[in-house]
């Protein structure tokens, strides 16, 4: 009986395409495949299937199955839930989904192995060549290092005949974890957890948790055990979701020493071929462990039993761009679609989590002491009003006396600002003129090492000028605030026998840079490390002692909702870099608001206080966690255009209780690369279906050719 089979293809299509299936192709949900789509042939996945007599249309035929693992079960739910609580179409997550495929497998291995052909001259050098490859398959670099000879000595049996090139296919799995490794041992809080979570897994079925632990107080060692027991079925699997790059080495390394192996990583600083290989080992059931970014989400797992994500928190699981959405929830969402456990942990919880722990959806588990002989450091203020720096300086004398204190007693300072570059503004002094990306109107960042303004929103860069392009006065530029390489500058001024270094996205570009620089600190070769929030969080530098705060205003600044919250998580995840062993730890936070609800309940280390207020006020106002927000952002290059569009939109909001919508209004970055900016806000209560509104009120205003919509479910950023 012919069959009419559903393709979902990665573009921005809004549903999957009917195509008939060919005599004898027996295909199955999930299969990938080939099909037409107008002059061009298209990869899809098969996400339904039906009888096909009685159609009234003749289809096109499926051209073939690919061979590639399918898409489980799980996979294609999560994939079509994820679009539509995005409000997107499926296309969009499918790519994500399928983005391991895009990469050609590993290419196999140069290898050398002998012949059986006799070297016309014997020398020493030549016999231990033969020796080492005897019943070995070795590449050339790595036969000349077992030999302990140069590689001209391997060349020249290469050339004789005497060893032969050879190519194998590269080894495809992956190690695997041993559970009889023993774990380290834990303290009765710890204990207590690891016992919850083990229920939860031993009773099956989706259930989630918040592990709720200060600074140091062994979070991770907590989730170690849960996966540990997590993996006692053989066909589990495991994800662990961490926000930043720069963290994966060191919790790598800590999967290592527990089970033996290392997990499968995923991440964009993975190699090509590598994706693939891991995309493959995950679909095939062999990758029981993988340790990833938020794409990570969208492997194809087959077996999925639990997922943690580590520092829940952290504003980068939401990702901004192309398909929107937040890994923290999507991770709860998966959990649920694959009927697995989902643990959230962060010393310092989103208020989303926290109020979730608090009306019982989550079990709340708490650890709220450090582990081991380690205390919490104390936390002072220095009031930049009574106390501010030299001239043109940004380190207070309050500040660099502590860390003359440190640096006398050979303990590590950190020296913490939330800004890259040298300098976040440059302006002429001559005309007032502020250097803008063109077409943009992101100010440009000036960056020292490399001697060019940099746009972080388009990428734009360019040599700064020795004259201002508005006025043409020549060295009229001048640099306004500080970023992180102008506080490294000021710190080897001050303390000119000091190791300084610099931990930012600009001076550690990828995953094997920041586990030298991990490593360098953490061996006591840096004695001043001046850092962004790639340090300030996860790490654990035994000799780091004091942490200054350069800037403890600095996100507190701008209309978002959420700028408090912000900037108390930030700020006690970067004081909670000292002090983590036996020494004492201490933190300053240099302010201009030390009245400010948040800096005191940072000085007080009174969470639950500032929790407390800040429950209450999103409360009145009725944001999240008591209620929903979406936004919608339209952009175009035609002014006229774009108002024309969002005043339609605007006149067919549709009516609905427990909604409001705000706007249109210019976006605060207006223009971006160009185009215009509008944005809409809309709030909703909590029972209100907020996706089903968004997508019928994007239906009643046909959208111009010129304009790009964009809905961003629970916004983070309102640029």
């Amino acid at each position: 009986m012919p069959r009419i089979a559903s393709v979902l293809l990665p573009m921005p299509l809004p549903e999957a395409f009917d195509y008939a299936e060919p005599e004898g192709l027996a295909l199955a949900v999930g299969d990938h495949v080939t099909v037409p789509l107008g002059p061009r042939v298209i990869r899809g996945v098969v996400t339904a299937l039906r009888d096909g007599t009685g159609g009234n249309r003749p289809l096109k035929p499926v051209l073939e199955r690919v061979d590639d693992p399918p898409l489980p079960p799980g996979a294609l739910a999560f994939v079509e839930w994820a679009a539509r609580y995005s409000v997107d179409v499926p296309g969009w997550p499918l790519a994500m989904a399928l983005r391991g495929l895009r990469h050609p497998p590993p290419k196999p291995d140069k290898v050398l192995v002998l012949t059986g052909v006799q070297p016309a001259r014997v020398t020493p050098a030549r016999l231990k060549v033969m020796a080492a490859a005897e019943g070995t398959k070795l590449s050339g670099a790595a036969l000349a290092s077992a030999a302990g000879v140069s590689a001209g000595v391997v060349k020249g049996l290469v050339d004789e005949g005497v060893l032969a090139v050879d190519f194998v296919e590269p080894e495809r799995g992956l190690p695997q974890p041993d559970l009889s490794l023993p774990a380290r041992a834990l303290n009765p809080g710890q204990a207590a957890c690891v016992d919850v979570l083990k229920d939860m897994l031993e009773s099956g079925g989706f259930q989630a948790a918040l592990l709720d632990g200060v600074t140091g107080s062994g979070k991770t060692e907590v989730y170690l055990e849960a996966v540990a027991e997590a993996l006692k079925d053989p066909e589990t699997q495991v994800l662990v979701l961490l926000p930043e790059i720069a963290l994966t080495q060191a919790v790598m390394a800590r999967f290592e020493q527990r089970f033996g192996a290392l997990p499968a990583e995923w991440h964009s600083g993975v190699s090509p071929p590598r994706r693939r290989q891991v995309w493959e080992a995950v679909a095939g059931g062999n990758a029981r462990i993988v340790v990833g970014a938020r794409s990570a989400l969208f492997l194809p797992f087959r077996k999925l039993r639990l997922i943690v994500v580590d520092e829940e928190h952290d504003s980068s699981f939401k990702q901004e761009e192309g398909f929107i959405y937040q890994a923290r929830d999507l991770a709860v969402a998966r959990a649920k679609i694959e009927g697995a456990s989902v643990l959230l942990a962060s010393a310092t919880p989103s208020l989303e989590s926290l109020y979730n722990a608090q009306t019982g959806r989550y079990r709340w588990l708490r650890l709220s002491a450090r582990h081991g002989a380690a205390q919490l450091p104390d936390i002072g203020l220095v009031d930049m009003r009574q106390t501010p720096p030299e001239p043109g300086r940004w380190l207070s004398p309050p500040l660099i006396k502590a860390m003359a204190v440190t640096l006398q007693r050979g303990e590590q300072a950190m020296l913490f600002l939330n800004r890259r570059g040298y300098a976040p503004l440059v302006l002429c002094k001559a005309c007032g003129e502020k250097m803008k990306s063109p077409d943009t109107d992101s100010w440009l960042v000036e960056h020292r090492y490399t001697g060019r303004l940099v746009c972080h929103l388009t990428g734009f860069s360019m040599k700064k000028p020795e004259a201002c392009p508005h006025c043409g006065a020549k060295d009229s530029l001048v640099s306004i605030g500080p970023g992180v390489e102008r506080v490294e500058e000021e710190a080897r001024h001050i303390f000119p026998d000091a190791r300084v270094a610099v931990f930012s996205s600009d001076t550690v570009m990828d995953a094997e840079g920041a586990k030298a620089l991990v490593s360098s600190m953490a061996a006591g070769e840096i004695d001043i490390l001046v850092a962004t929030q790639a340090a300030a969080k996860g790490h654990n530098f035994p000799n780091l002692t004091l942490v200054g705060v350069v800037d403890a205003d600095l996100s507190l600044r701008g209309g978002d909702l959420r700028a408090g919250e912000r900037t108390f998580q930030l700020l006690a995840q970067a004081a909670g870099r000292a002090g983590r062993h036996e020494k004492p730890g201490r933190a300053l936070l240099q302010t201009y608001a030390p009245d400010h609800a948040v800096m005191r309940a940072l000085a007080a280390q009174d969470r639950d206080a500032f929790v407390e207020a800040e429950m209450a006020m999103r409360e009145d106002a009725g944001l999240p966690p008591f209620g929903r927000l979406a936004a919608v952002i339209a952009s175009g290059p035609d002014g006229a255009a774009l108002d024309a569009y969002v005043e339609a939109l605007a006149a067919v909001i549709p009516n609905a209780e427990g909604v409001e919508v705000f706007g249109p209004a210019d976006a605060p970055l207006a223009l971006v690369r160009g185009r215009r900016r509008k944005r809409f806000l809309v709030r909703a209560e909590r029972n209100v279906d907020l996706q089903g509104f968004m997508a019928a009120w994007r239906a009643r205003a046909k959208v111009p050719n010129s304009v790009r919509v964009v809905i961003d479910v629970d916004p983070y950023s309102f640029l």
